[in-house]
């Protein structure tokens, strides 16, 4: 087998593991509320929890996977996630799915940063962009099609549905990484895939202009930001559905389309590369996502959420590709560079729920007070992100 067929190979995984991620994460939450009760304030506290956890997680993960190997990380990281999701079937009540969640995150946090360094090792400049931007397209499409689908699963299955697909999904990906691992050993060591030697001369340029550094820093920035929006819309995507009378199964159309706006969007910035080091682009995003998603959760006709979905995708879309991209480019520690952009996803997640929920603690009286608190932490956001471009 060659490099290029094992690296099909970690695509599969991701696409897989992207599924299962998101119909668990995101319909954990109709579980909640339509099991448990949970209002919006409980469904937001448990997703700032589970960014607690992943903050932490990733960033051990990241370290881990450089230092005891990517297949190391992935055969635990699998086990670790179907055992983990076994809790919610054998724990009673609210406890079993908290543990649940912890038990899927911890684990979780080996698989992303082994992948992403798997999918780019051996690369050069060129290689890098092309599979980081393969990657973001496989597990973006995943997702969507995770989401667009998992209204009509939950539907017709239930809890026993969500548990029970997904450890199914996380043993078939434990297996699978086990077959991968005896192939990736009968190459012969030192053997790289095909590199390309010349790289893209406005890409070279660029890279000069300012030190890419600055740019992973600003990445690193921006994409927690992205999460803190993304993560509170899916946690009241449930109160959402209600508000406009969908069920699961036509929340996940209707809700999805910014899903599949972001795996668009990365093709697109897959193939175009003169976002590359170019600020620009990563601030017009930025804007983008605050008024995309002040829109998204303040609209009262279903059109202005589709609408407000289009903008939001774009915006998430580009972001996160900058944040994994310069992970990638710069330096060589590739495992734990991508458990840095992985735990700072992880701040996104807990930080904008977290924000949301105190705010419906403090003021529960007020209209749209979540919304408004999270859209002044993306906002401040903003204007970090233009102090870290500015200063020397």
């Amino acid at each position: 087998m060659r490099a290029r067929q094992l690296k099909f190979g970690y695509f599969t995984l991701e696409a897989v593991n992207s599924f299962a991620g998101t119909f668990f994460l995101f319909y954990l939450f109709f579980l909640t509320r339509d099991e448990f009760g949970f209002s919006t304030r409980d469904n937001l506290l448990l997703t700032a929890l589970h960014g607690f956890v992943y903050v932490f997680a990733s960033w051990q993960g990241g370290r881990f996977t450089q230092r005891f190997g990517y297949f190391t990380a992935l055969k635990l990281g699998f086990a670790g996630m179907a055992g983990g999701l076994a809790l919610g079937l054998i724990v009673p009540g609210v406890i079993g799915q908290v543990l649940a969640l912890i038990g899927w995150t911890l684990p979780c946090c080996l698989i992303w940063p082994s992948l992403e360094a798997l999918v780019t090792e051996g690369e050069d400049y060129q290689g890098t962009a092309r599979m980081v931007g393969r990657y973001n397209i496989v597990w973006s499409a995943a997702s969507a099609v995770a989401f667009f689908s998992g209204g009509w699963l939950w539907d017709r299955f239930g809890r026993n549905g969500l548990y029970g697909i997904c450890i199914a999904l996380m043993l078939l990906q434990f297996l699978f990484t086990l077959w991968l691992e005896r192939n990736a050993k009968r190459i012969v060591p030192g053997a790289k895939t095909h590199l390309r030697s010349t790289p893209q001369p406005e890409a070279a340029d660029l890279r000069g202009a300012r030190p890419p550094q600055r740019f992973l820093q600003m990445a690193w920035l921006a994409n927690p930001f992205a999460y803190v929006a993304i993560n509170t819309v899916g946690a009241v995507i449930p109160q959402l559905a209600h508000k406009f009378q969908l069920s699961p199964t036509q929340s996940g159309v209707f809700c999805s389309l910014w899903f599949f706006v972001r795996a668009l969007a990365f093709v697109g910035l897959s193939r175009w590369t003169g976002w590359h080091y170019r600020f620009r682009w990563l601030l017009a995003a930025f804007i983008g996502l605050v008024l995309s998603f002040a829109l998204l959760m303040l609209a009262g006709q279903l059109w202005l959420v589709l609408a407000a979905q289009l903008v939001f995708g774009c915006a998430v879309g580009l972001i996160y590709y900058s944040s994994l991209f310069y992970s990638m480019d710069v330096g060589a520690a590739k495992g734990e560079h991508g458990g840095l952009h992985e735990a700072a996803i992880g701040l996104g997640i807990c930080g904008g729920p977290a924000v949301g929920a105190a705010a419906l603690f403090l003021s529960p009286q007020t209209a749209h007070v979540g919304t408004w608190a999270v859209s002044g932490l993306l906002t401040a956001g903003l204007g970090g992100l233009v102090w870290l471009r500015t200063r020397k």
